[in-house]
């Protein structure tokens, strides 16, 4: 069944570009030497270009898409990236055009009965798709819980349903592609005490907590993480184990 985009993340789109964590390099340079070219990559729903520019290392070309012009109007320029303003479901892009097809962080959001075979159509013959995501991070043990806590108990009832499909590790997601196997590959960023914060802020259940009530559900913990963060200039280092599923067309 057909589905309008939904805009999760539009209204928080400068939290998102400043606090998202990257990825590693690891997972491009695997990726390229698993692609059988190089000529094009797609990166669907680019958010703000964070994936695209990991590609744009190995392939001469990346087109970068995402159906919220906001977050296309913040992404990192790169001269082998263009950036589109499309949705997932039609790319906009030649037939059997791709060598890679990516999508970082979003595919849970997807209408896929339209998507995978767009997929399909523009991945040349044996092309290369993956998709992956990151959920829960992991920081201290006196950290860790408090920010679980911010998730299931604070913003928990403004989650939209599809974000279960990371809970559930991707694995209970249709995946109509040759599968292959991966390493594992993990997400890391260095926060001090206001940058975890403004990941919190970047969440499409904060947005929508405070569209509800009016006030920033954020307050809520900010004293327990200050009682246990140490200095809030101190950076740790923080981590995100990855789910992600390969295949080829």
């Amino acid at each position: 069944m057909s589905q309008a985009f939904r805009d999760h993340f539009s209204k928080q789109s400068d939290e998102y570009a400043r606090h998202r964590p990257t990825y590693p390099a690891t997972i491009f340079a695997w990726l390229a030497g698993q692609s059988a070219g190089r000529t094009l990559a797609w990166d669907c729903a680019t958010g703000n270009g964070q994936a695209a520019l990991g590609l744009a290392t190995y392939f001469d070309t990346v087109v970068a898409t995402d159906a919220s012009a906001e977050q296309i109007d913040r992404a990192f320029a790169h001269e082998r990236v263009v950036y589109r303003v499309a949705p997932a479901e039609d790319a906009g892009l030649a037939t059997a055009s791709a060598d890679l097809v990516t999508v970082a962080q979003a595919v849970h959001w997807f209408d896929h009965e339209r998507f995978w075979p767009e997929v399909k159509r523009v991945l040349r013959p044996g092309g290369l798709v993956a998709v992956w995501a990151y959920h829960h991070c992991r920081i201290r043990p006196e950290i860790d819980p408090i920010l679980r806590a911010y998730y299931e108990d604070v913003v928990g009832p403004y989650w939209p349903a599809e974000v279960q499909r990371i809970e559930q590790g991707y694995e209970a997601l249709d995946f109509p592609f040759d599968e292959r196997d991966r390493p594992d590959f993990e997400a890391e960023a260095a926060w001090t005490l206001e940058s975890c914060l403004g990941y919190l802020g970047s969440w499409s259940a904060t947005q929508r907590y405070r569209d509800d009530r009016g006030d920033d559900p954020r307050e809520q913990i900010r004293p327990a993480l200050e009682a246990v963060w140490g200095p809030p200039e101190l950076t740790r280092r923080v981590a995100w184990p990855l789910v992600m599923r390969v295949g080829r067309a």
